[in-house]
């Protein structure tokens, strides 16, 4: 067993050691080993501060897209480290975004500008990606699979761009409503759920998911640096994250991306955070998190962003 793969396993997170075993060491999640890791997790300090706004009413006291801190954000945490499914404490959380995103008025708000819906589609693609992993989906999933659907542009993703001009979807606003669909085709057996995801899945594996179709050069420095956690943000090592969730990581338009991940590996083993979207704060602004996600530096290893990345290789054969 390689160092960095040893170090993630003595991991003081319980999310870091159940996601080696289960992403990593495809062990089985219903084992007994992995079992016993994830039902720490709603205990740990990590969840525990990530949680612990919420009021008398189990809800948190801001509007749920409130940067990082609304139950929006709260909940995509939750379900991006393996929370345990089941816990109805959390329903509280998700009826918060539930009167938001399924809402009259944010119906009203999407504009339709040259047959193409203007929408942040990051949002309910991460509200229908948290209430299924999260094992809290009834049929209001359903719905929010139709409007991501029904909001598709004809190139496959979606963009929130409301000029006129704009033709392209938006990598930031597609990747997670691709995660999304795949998770609904997967729980549902949804095809229509399925075609979706494929036909957004090109929109990033046309481009070898950082690269302009033109000239092949860079579409974003930000896109090659690795992050955690992205939020609504895209990076290569989330996009590669999709693909293996999705099944596309075989494809070889994921190749060059795989090589650059792969490149940032450190001598001493894993893989670090070189950027970070958040700002380690106990004050009540924008974009400030409770939580302390292992930090940016280049040079030291982050275990949020190892996991990830081994994961991701070990998926393409390469770990």
């Amino acid at each position: 067993m390689s160092n960095e793969i040893s170090v993630l396993l003595q991991s003081s997170e319980a999310t870091i050691r159940y996601k080696t075993l289960v992403k990593v060491l495809n062990q089985e999640p219903s084992s007994l080993d992995p079992q016993k890791i994830q039902k720490k997790i709603p205990s740990s300090t990590l969840v525990k501060t990530l949680l612990s706004e919420r009021d008398h009413e189990g809800k948190i006291p801001h509007h749920p897209y409130n940067k990082w801190r609304g139950a929006h954000w709260v909940l995509a945490c939750l379900a991006d480290l393996g929370y345990p499914p089941g816990d109805e404490s959390l329903k509280p959380l998700l009826a918060q975004v539930y009167h938001w995103l399924l809402s009259r008025h944010h119906l009203k708000s999407v504009e339709i500008i040259n047959n193409r819906a203007r929408r942040c589609a990051s949002q309910e693609g991460n509200a229908l990606y948290y209430a299924l992993k999260l094992g809290l989906d009834d049929e209001r999933c359903q719905e929010l699979a139709e409007r991501l659907i029904q909001w598709q542009w004809p190139d496959g993703g979606w963009n929130c761009d409301k000029k006129p001009e704009a033709i392209n979807a938006s990598y930031h606003e597609s990747l997670i409503p691709l995660r999304a669909l795949t998770l609904y085709n997967q729980a549902s057996g949804d095809r229509v759920a399925r075609q979706a995801a494929e036909r957004a899945a090109e929109i990033f594996l046309k481009r070898e998911l950082f690269k302009r179709q033109r000239d092949g050069s860079l579409i974003n420095e930000d896109f090659v640096l690795l992050h955690y956690p992205c939020y609504w943000h895209y990076d290569i090592l989330f996009g590669l994250k999709v693909m293996a969730e999705s099944g596309f990581i075989s494809d070889k338009r994921c190749q060059a991306a795989l090589d650059l991940v792969e490149s940032k590996r450190l001598p001493t083993g894993g893989f670090p955070a070189e950027k970070k979207y958040y700002q380690l704060s106990q004050k009540a602004s924008s974009g400030r998190s409770l939580v302390n996600w292992g930090g940016a530096q280049k040079k030291r290893m982050n275990e949020f962003v190892s996991v990830d990345a081994l994961y991701v290789l070990k998926s393409a054969g390469r770990l």
